[in-house]
């Protein structure tokens, strides 16, 4: 299992991290992969002004748009579950 970490800080927060986890969570249950991605937030990634972070592994993307949730977690999460399996 891997966590996938979604900045809640005010500043993300006003950006649309909700809607980016809320995105997240629903692929995550729709794909089967409970057993294998945890989704957790953090209060602050220190990238404030750089738009809504996001974490995987040790690796941090910034300037997420909740509207490119769903080919973000394409494009991010699912080779990242390949690489680790």
């Amino acid at each position: 299992m891997f966590t996938v970490v979604v900045c809640v800080g005010s500043s993300c927060y006003v950006r649309g991290s909700e809607k980016l986890a809320e995105t997240f969570e629903r692929l995550i249950r729709e794909r089967g992969l409970d057993s294998r991605v945890e989704l957790t937030g953090a209060f602050c990634m220190e990238q404030c002004s750089m738009g809504v972070s996001v974490r995987i592994g040790e690796q941090t993307f910034r300037c997420m748009d909740p509207g490119d949730a769903e080919s973000f977690f394409d494009q991010q999460v699912m080779p990242y579950l390949t690489a680790v399996s």
